[in-house]
């Protein structure tokens, strides 16, 4: 049975994470952990931090692996990491809501773009980091599977 794309597990609500890549390493680990991944994605999502960075604005990190990293992945899937103390992904870019990606084939693209849709509503972000519950967050995503 396939895995859903996202689930209440795979939510991390209060993180504290002290620098970028421990935010990224702890969001790999959550894929990593739920079985969408290797953990061998997690050295091609801190690859692709130094490719460039998946600050979004608006205190969204986007994390994902690096093109050759897609053989790492066996199912798709999102990790969403809420860190409300924030952590500094550059100077003055602080990250409260780091989400996640492993996308089989091209299946990504689309993940990304309901992400997008999800996180372009700056009252929506507020909401994730915010959150008391997993559930409050799937909500917030209910289109995103």
């Amino acid at each position: 049975m396939a895995l859903p794309i996202l689930a209440k597990e795979n939510i991390v609500l209060k993180a504290t994470a002290d620098s970028k890549e421990q935010a990224i390493r702890m969001t790999g680990e959550k894929l990593v952990e739920r079985g969408y991944v290797e953990p061998s994605y997690i050295e091609k999502m801190l690859e692709r931090e130094e490719l460039t960075s998946t600050y979004m604005g608006n205190f969204v990190a986007i994390p994902h692996g690096t093109e050759d990293a897609k053989k790492s992945v066996k199912e798709s899937g999102i990790a969403i990491i809420q860190v409300p103390n924030g952590v500094e992904f550059s100077p003055g870019n602080e990250v409260k809501l780091l989400i996640g990606i492993a996308g089989k084939g091209d299946e990504h693209l689309d993940i990304l773009s309901q992400i997008a849709i999800v996180c372009s509503e700056e009252e929506n972000v507020e909401k994730i980091v915010s959150a008391a519950t997993a559930e409050e967050i799937l909500e917030l995503f209910e289109g995103v599977n």
